[in-house]
This record gives structure tokens, C-alpha cells and sequence, in this order.
């Protein structure tokens, strides 16, 4: 593919890119439907993390049939984003921390939510997604 930026081609910097993302099982219904907390878990674990939150988004989905419903967070980052998805009725969560730069510490964030949030188990995955 050529280049469309040949100006650029001498001053591409390289670009850190840190992913980590997991799925935490058995965790408290009561902390999978529970907003609040859930929002402001997140937001502590972005300044654990040296992330820079610059907008929020939250949905407390309805009760279906007598389950509570589940809870989204997403934190658009200066540096990318944080998604946190909950399932009550599985006692499911799924958490996603992706971060450019090499000040930010994604895995700190994620180890604080894991910590909140005490699955009795997980999976974890990380991926470097840097250009270089």
C-alpha cells in the first residue's frame, strides 16, 4: 500500500499501544447491577491507571421477568477506552482496557476492577498493539 502522507514517512513516531481484556465469572449479583459502584469503580481504576477519562457513557438495562438487568461503562480515554459489560443473571462480566502511551498502565486499571469486582474466576488476555 503506498503512502499517502510521504511527509509523514521520516516522522511517524512509534506508537505504544497496551491491551488487556478478560472475562470474570462468578461474581455478586448485587455488584453486577449496581450502577453507582460500577461507574465509580471505573473511574478510579482510569486514575489508577493514569488514564484520562474525557466522556461516559452508562446503561442500566431493564428487568426482564423479576432478573435484573445488566450495566455497560464506556470510558472514551485519552488514550483509548474502557468497556465494561455486566450479566447479572450468569453472574458474567466482561472488562476491556486498550490504552496508547507509555505513561498509561492498563493493567493497573484492570487489577483494581478484578479486585472490586472478586470473580472466583478469569481469564485475561494482553495484547501489544503497538505499530512498532
Amino acid at each position: 500500500m503506498k503512502n499517502t502522507y510521504p511527509a509523514l514517512q521520516k516522522q511517524i513516531p512509534k506508537i505504544i499501544s497496551k491491551h488487556v481484556y478478560g472475562n470474570l465469572y462468578k461474581i455478586n449479583l448485587s455488584l453486577l447491577t449496581d450502577l453507582q459502584f460500577l461507574t465509580k469503580m471505573v473511574v478510579e481504576s482510569a486514575r489508577l491507571g493514569n488514564l484520562h477519562i474525557v466522556e461516559l457513557a452508562t446503561k442500566k438495562f431493564s428487568d426482564v421477568n423479576g432478573i435484573p438487568g445488566g450495566v455497560s461503562i464506556i470510558a472514551i480515554l485519552e488514550e483509548s477506552h474502557i468497556a465494561l459489560h455486566t450479566w447479572p443473571e450468569s453472574g458474567y462480566a466482561t472488562l476491556d482496557i486498550y490504552s496508547c502511551g507509555q505513561e498509561s498502565d492498563p493493567e493497573a486499571s484492570f487489577k483494581y476492577i478484578v479486585s472490586e469486582l472478586d470473580p472466583k474466576k478469569q481469564k485475561v488476555w494482553y495484547a501489544d498493539r503497538s505499530n512498532k
